[in-house]
């Protein structure tokens, strides 16, 4: 089983839950937890050990996420951009060499500001989780960008 395959079951991303994934307040609220994680991960300086409550707040709410918006059909950028993910995550064969490469590239820089998180929030050294985070987030906003297309060039092929 791949990755996708045991993301997707562990979400129980169905066609409606991926409906309800592609409303814009669903996309633009799971940005938001971004900063909530690294505010609670570093509040362990703070609270120590109750920083966990926190944290576990946001992975419950990153659980509850892709369904708790009502569905929408793929109209705006954000939308587009999920029933792409969705395309993608069903059938990689349907993903263009060109676009593949970009997505490649797109999860090296995500690491990269996954990686320089991680040192941040360790070292509690402000800028590396700074650098980090908005790497996370350009690549995470250009892989949905990769992803809209992908939905644009699979919904004229089923038109044509």
């Amino acid at each position: 089983m791949e990755l996708t395959d045991a993301v997707t079951k562990t979400f129980r991303m169905d066609d409606e839950a991926w409906r309800r994934h592609a409303n814009p307040w669903s996309v633009w609220t799971r940005f938001a937890a971004i900063p909530l994680m690294l505010l609670a991960i570093w509040s362990r300086t703070w609270i120590g050990w109750w920083c966990l409550v926190p944290i576990a707040a946001v992975v419950v709410w990153l659980f509850l996420n892709p369904s708790a918006f009502p569905p929408v059909e793929p109209r705006g950028w954000a939308a587009r951009g999920i029933y792409g993910e969705r395309v993608w995550a069903h059938d990689k064969s349907l993903v263009p060499p060109d676009h593949r490469a970009v997505l490649r590239v797109l999860v090296a820089l995500g690491l990269a500001g996954f990686g320089l998180i991680t040192w941040g929030l360790i070292a509690l050294d402000f800028w590396p989780t700074l650098y980090g985070a908005t790497v996370v987030v350009v690549a995470q906003l250009w892989r949905i960008d990769r992803f809209g297309r992908l939905w644009e060039r699979a919904e004229k092929q089923a038109d044509a």
